[in-house]
């Protein structure tokens, strides 16, 4: 039975099918990041997958995770394609570096996730929020609530850390 929620106005629908990505959301509902945890080589991993990009085993597990990293691109949207967004123009979608697994399995490798910029309770970030975040900056995870047993993962400032004197942001035009 697919898992049903909404987001923005948007009806949200994973497939009975996508049993990893109905997992990864139910958890996400009960507020803790849970990623992927690769029983044979001990790696995290992030989007959600049948085996493991590493070792190519198909045997996992669920381990939390602190649900705090540092900014490591991003993007900053000022055309909306789906009307729902248009409000929140503009807004940033965020590749944020998680804290654990820094450097594993290479140097240039790391446990990564994406998702939107949103204020502390869950909605999407007003523009001054959006002007304070770069690269470097502080985040952590929040959650919206969807339905249906659901919630989608959404960052924003880590009010508990130090954050840079200033993240690097592109230049304006």
């Amino acid at each position: 039975m697919p898992l049903i929620g909404e987001y923005l106005g948007r009806c949200v629908a994973i497939n009975d099918l996508d049993t990893a990505n109905q997992a990864f959301y139910r958890h996400c509902a009960s507020a803790t990041l849970h990623l992927q945890h690769c029983s044979a080589c001990d790696l995290m991993r992030y989007p959600t997958t049948t085996a493991c990009p590493w070792c190519a085993a198909p045997e996992y597990d669920w381990k939390p995770v602190s649900g705090k990293g540092t900014l490591y691109s991003y993007t900053e949207v000022h055309h909306a394609i789906d009307p729902a967004f248009r409000p929140f123009i503009p807004y940033l979608i965020l590749l944020v570096q998680l804290d654990e697994q820094a450097g594993q399995p290479t140097e240039h490798e790391a446990l990564r996730i994406n998702g939107n910029l949103a204020t502390a309770d869950g909605e999407l970030a007003d523009k001054a929020l959006v002007q304070a975040v770069g690269i470097g900056s502080r985040l952590k995870i929040v959650f919206k609530d969807m339905g249906g047993g659901i919630a989608l993962p959404l960052w924003t400032l880590d009010d508990e850390a130090e954050q840079p004197a200033q993240p690097w942001r592109h230049p304006s035009d």
